[in-house]
Formats: structure tokens, C-alpha cells, sequence
């Protein structure tokens, strides 16, 4: 019945990642191996083939280390992620129908981010610095008013696992290899 990827607000309250958050984040690790991104995101697609999504949605290295810089906390920068990066697999999959062959990867994605979500809701909710709370709330508002971006699905998947290596590799204590 799981249909989208998680809408709810996650939680989270520790700057380590928990065991369970490392497990998960390996395993969505594992679901987007390059070889797999190029299949079902690339090739599954056709040539230039963008998503319309908002200048929000797309978290690159860069804005992690600037916010970095900025101070914000770790927890807070994962809680960034999973919101952006759920959002990003739910964009993907609203323009799929059913029997397309990437259909099932993304579905696939989602339970993965639901459990994730689930993971981060055992913990008592903590203030994340405002900036991140912003930009959380602009991810979620499907305002009209916000600036939209054509964004391939694959460079989606790109940004979320180089992102998701730099908040969770040292934490959870992965190889990068």
C-alpha cells in the first residue's frame, strides 16, 4: 500500500547517527550503485528527458558545505536530506506510470525512505536551525509561486547519494569504496 515517499515531518534529536539510520542509509546505498541510477533513471528514460522541480529540491555537496560553514548541525543537515531527498524520489515517481520498468526501483527508494522516516520519528524532536526549518517548509509547499528547475532524474539520484556518503559515511563508519 506504500504508494508516495514519506510527507511527514520527520524528527530527529541526535548530531551521531543511530544504527538504524546507518543500516537504512547503507542500504538505500546499495540501491543507488551508479550501475543502477544509469539503468532506471537514465537509460529507462528518454534522451534528456528533466523533471520539474523546485529550486529546493536539488541539495548538491556544495549547499552541504556552505550550511556547514554556516554552522548548522549535522542532525539538522540529514534532516535536510531526507526531506529533499524523499521529495526527489516522489517527483520521479509522480511522472511514471505504473508499468513503467522503473517503476518498481522507485517504489523500491520509497519503502526505504518510509523506513528512514519511521527511523528519525523515535527521537524527540529537536529545533533544527531556522534555516534548515525553511527550507524544509519550502520543499513541502507545493506553492505555485516557487521557481521551478528541469532536472534529469538521474543527476536527482546523483545528488542524493553523494550527499547522503558525505552526511552518513563518517558517522556510520563506511567504506566509500
Amino acid at each position: 500500500l506504500a504508494f508516495g515517499c514519506p510527507g511527514v515531518l520527520a524528527v530527529m534529536g541526535l548530531e551521531a547517527a543511530a544504527p538504524g539510520e546507518c543500516e537504512l542509509t547503507r542500504l538505500l546505498q546499495d540501491k543507488l550503485q551508479y550501475e543502477m541510477r544509469l539503468q532506471y533513471m537514465k537509460h529507462y528514460f528518454p534522451i534528456d528527458y528533466t523533471v520539474q522541480v523546485q529550486y529546493e529540491e536539488v541539495l548538491r555537496p556544495s549547499n552541504i558545505t556552505r550550511l556547514r560553514n554556516g554552522t548548522v548541525s549535522e542532525a539538522a543537515l540529514r534532516y535536510l536530506w531526507f526531506h529533499v531527498s524523499s521529495q526527489a524520489v516522489l517527483r520521479i515517481r509522480e511522472v511514471l506510470p505504473e508499468k513503467h520498468p522503473s517503476w518498481k526501483y522507485t517504489q523500491e527508494l520509497c519503502q526505504l525512505f518510509d523506513a528512514l522516516g519511521k527511523e528519525y520519528s523515535k527521537y524527540r524532536q529537536t529545533d533544527v536551525e531556522a534555516v534548515v526549518a525553511d527550507l524544509v517548509k519550502l520543499v513541502h509547499s507545493a506553492g505555485a509561486e516557487s521557481r521551478r528547475k528541469a532536472v534529469r532524474p538521474k543527476a536527482l539520484l546523483d545528488n542524493c547519494l553523494k550527499v547522503m556518503r558525505m552526511l552518513y559515511g563518517t558517522p556510520c563508519e563506511w567504506g566509500l569504496g
